[in-house]
């Protein structure tokens, strides 16, 4: 054997613990899938197709939904499970990176308590505007300055307090020298009813809740928050190319394992979600309700995590916000 080809078979060998990994459970015992929210939001659904795909490659995980706190329920679950790769989280990374930052008595430890395996897909955020804004308003220039001629309608609403948008918002009311007040939903689907109606003028948002009412043309989005225009919304202009560059931000839904998950079992996770990322059913149904598959490598999803954390940080500090939940 020459050189060439004994080095080549060293790197053939390298790369069969993650590409040859097998599943870490038996084909004929199912594992489950926790998610800190009820059946049919963004997170439930990016949590079924993924569990659609692997069923289709003949392994099953159960959707285990246990809804309550903001996802913290099912984020401090997983801790206690057993480390085998049976038992997986879905989540979205705000839990790991700002939640940290707005809640006193968080039952979890950002980095102890959760092993990365991969993000899934990533949710744009976008900000709109009800009809009941002027039909003038069409840029984020033009909406500063109307709230500045119109204190009365100095507020915004997002799905809830202390998620990435609540901070975005923030972060908008401080680049305009406004006062926006904040006003938390408990959901998107009671935001966007509200905004429909008129009842809140503004909402800052993610891309899927405004997907099934463009053609209605009762709300406006005013820009999104991405660092390229959102292909669900090629026509609304980025925050940074209406000088709001400093505004920047979205969801990411991810795979997490207990602590002390050996890297072998997590590699062939990472495997199974990059080779379900290739499904066409499950990048329909991603594509269906506005989310965009981004898959990660652990090293590369926690690297990712540690940032965002870090980016937060001063954010959520200036703002004074905490929740003593």
């Amino acid at each position: 054997m020459n050189a060439l080809s004994r080095r080549a078979f060293a790197q053939l060998l390298a790369a069969l613990p993650v590409a040859g990994a097998s599943w870490p459970l038996r084909a004929n015992t199912p594992g489950k899938m926790l998610v800190g929210y009820p059946a049919g939001g963004t997170l439930d659904t990016t949590a079924r197709h993924l569990a659609d795909a692997w069923r289709r490659d003949g392994r099953t995980y159960i959707v285990d939904n246990r809804a309550g706190a903001a996802g913290r329920i099912a984020n401090s679950q997983l801790k206690r499970e057993t480390a085998d790769g049976n038992t997986l989280l879905c989540t979205h990374t705000s839990a790991l990176t700002i939640y940290p930052h707005v809640y006193t008595k968080l039952q979890y430890d950002a980095d102890a308590d959760f092993v990365p395996v991969s993000s899934v897909v990533t949710a744009g955020c976008a900000f709109a505007v009800s009809g009941t804004v002027p039909a003038s308003v069409k840029t984020l220039p033009e909406y500063v300055a109307w709230v500045r001629q119109t204190p009365r309608a100095a507020l915004y609403a997002s799905p809830a307090a202390g998620s990435v948008a609540h901070f975005l918002g923030y972060q908008l009311s401080e680049a305009g020298g406004l006062k926006l007040e904040h006003i938390a939903y408990r959901g998107s689907a009671p935001a966007m009813q509200d905004l429909l109606g008129g009842q809140i003028p503004a909402y800052f948002g993610f891309v899927a809740d405004f997907l099934p009412y463009l053609q209605q043309g009762k709300v406006r989005i005013l820009g999104v928050t991405s660092e390229q225009r959102s292909r669900f919304l090629p026509s609304v202009a980025t925050f940074g190319e209406q000088g709001f560059g400093q505004i920047r931000g979205a969801e990411t839904y991810g795979v997490f394992v207990p602590p002390g998950t050996p890297a072998d079992t997590v590699n062939a996770l990472h495997a199974a979600i990059e080779k379900a990322s290739r499904d066409a059913a499950l990048r329909a149904g991603y594509e269906k309700v506005g989310l965009e598959v981004r898959t990660r490598t652990p090293k590369e999803f926690a690297a990712m995590i540690r940032q965002e954390r870090e980016t937060w940080a001063p954010v959520v500090r200036a703002s004074g916000f905490r929740m003593e939940e």
